[in-house]
């Protein structure tokens, strides 16, 4: 019971990480120490288990998929995104220097927490290392797409944002940005579906059916290169990780789209002090995080 109430707690981390622009919950799954329990428990959902269902075997359906994991990982994240996610929306409204300040922290500690998983850093490593960070960078410099209320289009957008829950350093609500499909996705049909509105019911559904497809499909391709290439997978997350600081640095000018236009040095006042303390917070927390980790 304790167990899968951490993991639900960890769930609720993924939630929140996976509603704001900048910040992947595929870090957060991998500072948490439940990535790769993560990729294969959704790789698991194959021909076997599907067979298992079909015959009723409902208790080795479990077993096999690892089921009551999932349950507890995305109970949480289905929680915070109806939830919590509605205070951060609160605290980006009034208080967007010191959250960002915050998550900043929060991934200046991952950079490194999930470099020294690499087994042995080779020029092979650095290599992918590199192309990690110019792909994240590359992302904060696109340009958006227009909004679009296309079933197909919201379907695909399933399918591609969801990969900011499967690769850390990828933002999932950053990707749905540049497809112009965030605000309303994230904001607008998550709140508007809790009043029973229709087509934000039927854009969410769309959405969901189409990360579930995403999720499961590109599981079993990551599953794959951490079996075969894993510190070269490593390598290009942490430069994922790296370069989506860009993305989180505080004193950023963000916007109507939320894209970032430009970024600048903050002066030296109590409001800096402040965000800066929150960057070290963010940054002790994970450092606690990896102890709690390794003691448990």
């Amino acid at each position: 019971m304790k167990k899968h109430l951490f993991l639900f707690l960890k769930g609720i981390t993924m939630g929140v990480a996976n509603v704001i622009p900048g910040v992947s919950g595929g870090t957060i799954a991998l500072i948490t120490e439940i990535y790769e329990e993560l990729i294969n428990s959704l790789k698991s959902f194959d021909l076997k288990a599907l067979k298992l269902l079909l015959k009723g075997q409902f208790k080795d359906f479990t077993v096999h998929t690892n089921l009551y994991f999932l349950i507890s990982v995305f109970g949480g994240s289905v929680f915070s995104m109806f939830s919590v996610a509605k205070l951060f929306e609160f605290l980006f409204e009034f208080y967007p220097k010191e959250l960002w300040s915050f998550f900043f922290g929060l991934i200046l500690a991952s950079v490194y927490y999930v470099g020294i998983r690499v087994g042995i850093w080779k020029i092979r490593s650095y290599v992918f290392f590199i192309i990690g960070t110019a792909i994240a960078v590359s992302l904060v410099l696109l340009s958006p797409s227009s909004e679009s209320t296309n079933l197909v289009y919201i379907f695909m957008c399933g399918v591609i944002g969801v990969t900011g829950m499967l690769l850390p350093g990828l933002s999932g609500s950053f990707i749905l940005i540049l497809m112009g499909n965030y605000k309303l996705l994230m904001v607008d049909s998550l709140s508007k579906s809790l009043k029973f509105n229709i087509d934000a019911i039927s854009y969410l559904l769309v959405f969901i059916l189409g990360s579930v497809v995403g999720l499961f499909g590109f599981s079993h391709i990551i599953s794959w290169l951490f079996k075969r290439f894993k510190d070269c997978v490593l390598s290009l997350l942490t430069g994922f990780i790296l370069g989506s600081l860009l993305i989180i640095w505080p004193w950023k000018e963000v916007a109507e789209n939320r894209l970032i236009t430009s970024w600048y040095l903050p002066e030296l006042n109590s409001s800096t002090i402040l965000a800066i303390s929150l960057m070290l917070i963010g940054f002790y927390i994970v450092v606690k995080l990896e102890t709690f980790t390794k003691a448990d």
